[in-house]
């Protein structure tokens, strides 16, 4: 006789499946990259043991959570300044001690302004994908699913339309499943995401859990405060505009203008009060 399998566990290994399946070309880039970062960890051995936390805590907070992607990091921004300053050496001819200078500056301080980049770009992701995950979650819980089983059905259906919270969600299943409690594992996705709205939400779900209140409203009246707030920050930038505006109206519309309007005067009385006093 066949053992039939839960639809939980049928569940949780699906998503499973969905969070570590790689396509080939995929595996095969990520195998290469992995082998790049060999040279600058053991390069980086010789000094210390383990990786500077606080470049792993960034690249943590821009989605970058593999060992050797601190490793690639330190590297590149070592790396680079040589090439940068090597190719100045070679192809400038006038000014190489000026050039030379800004371009070991500007290369060092590239990866730290990309790291930037990409840590804003994934909370900005995160924060605008929080509402349509919250009505899935209280839809799934509604339909009878569990919270732990709602989180993994979410997670698995934003795969797609929202990669960095659908990862977040997977990830959260994945510690609990490790032993992590579920209020550890949500406050770890909160340490991890370092957005406002997601502390928040996290709280809500302690509170809940604490409290035993219904869930499913709760993420309703969430879900609803959350796109008042982003609809009052777009209101707030709208109106910001006037001012933002006043700055190039004075430096580059007005001149244009005075010159088109009153300048043909000008040249006109000019040319004019030039013939009388001849």
């Amino acid at each position: 006789m066949v053992a039939r399998k839960s639809p939980d566990t049928d569940l949780l290994a699906r998503a499973t499946e969905a969070y570590r399946e790689e396509p080939a070309e995929a595996t095969g880039g990520k195998f290469k990259f992995e082998s790049l970062a060999r040279p600058f960890g053991s390069l980086r051995r010789l000094f210390s043991a383990s990786p500077d936390p606080v470049i792993v805590r960034r690249l943590l907070l821009a989605g970058y959570r593999k060992p050797y992607h601190a490793d690639v990091f330190v590297g590149v921004r070592l790396v680079l300044p040589v090439v940068a300053g090597l190719t100045v050496a070679f192809f400038v001819q006038s000014n190489v001690i000026i050039w030379f200078i800004l371009a070991l500056v500007l290369s060092y301080l590239l990866p730290d302004i990309w790291l930037n980049r990409a840590i804003t770009s994934r909370r900005q992701q995160i924060e605008r994908s929080l509402p349509d995950s919250l009505d899935l979650l209280a839809i799934c819980m509604e339909a009878g699913l569990g919270l732990d089983q709602a989180i993994v059905k979410v997670g698995q259906e934003l795969s797609l339309s929202h990669p960095a919270l659908s990862e977040e969600l997977l990830q959260i299943n994945f510690e609990q499943r490790a032993g992590n409690p579920r209020i550890g594992a949500w406050r770890s996705m909160a340490e991890r995401v370092n957005v406002e709205s997601v502390r928040s939400f996290v709280n809500m779900l302690v509170q809940t859990e604490r409290f035993g209140t219904p869930i499913s409203k709760s993420l309703g009246a969430f879900s609803e405060a959350l796109r008042t707030k982003r609809r009052q920050k777009a209101e707030e930038l709208a109106a910001k505009t006037t001012i933002k505006l006043v700055l190039p109206l004075a430096l580059l519309i007005f001149p244009c203008i005075f010159i088109v309007t009153v300048a043909p005067a000008i040249i006109t009385l000019m040319k004019s009060f030039g013939a009388f006093l001849k």
